[in-house]
């Protein structure tokens, strides 16, 4: 008699878990949402010329910033310093910059000569004198 009362006990059970995954599969397919295939290649579409438009600011950014150290004239190369998005609003977070990277780095500056180091256009005097043309030289 008691091996009947278990196997009814069980097999109400197994009834039981039976019911309650057939009720959960009925709520998930209540629940779920589906959205008409057109509607959510538009919205695809959308997102990708979005970040399309992200990347290309990016790319604007980047030269942005290339262009503002190189106008500085303080580094030979100016991607030379890495791109920080600061750099781009606040002039001071960029001098900054350049300066702990050529204090760090001096072999980055700028080695462009300044000044008169006796090469390049000479001033010409108003009339041509031979003498004064070996004077020039010897000097």
């Amino acid at each position: 008699m008691s091996e009947e009362v278990t196997e009814e006990v069980t097999d109400e059970v197994v009834d039981q878990g039976e019911d309650d995954t057939s009720t959960s599969a009925e709520t998930d397919d209540e629940t779920i949402e589906t959205f008409p295939r057109d509607y959510v290649v538009k919205l695809r579409d959308e997102n990708a010329k979005y970040r399309q438009r992200a990347a290309d600011r990016d790319e604007v950014a980047a030269r942005l910033h290339a262009a503002l150290v190189a106008a500085t004239g303080r580094l030979q190369d100016p991607t030379d310093l890495a791109f920080d998005e600061a750099h781009l609003s606040d002039p001071e977070a960029l001098a900054d910059a350049l300066e702990a990277l050529l204090q760090a780095k001096p072999h980055l500056a700028n080695r462009r000569p300044a000044g008169n180091i006796g090469q390049g256009v000479s001033v010409a005097p108003d009339s041509f004198s031979l003498s004064g043309l070996l004077k020039a030289n010897a000097s």
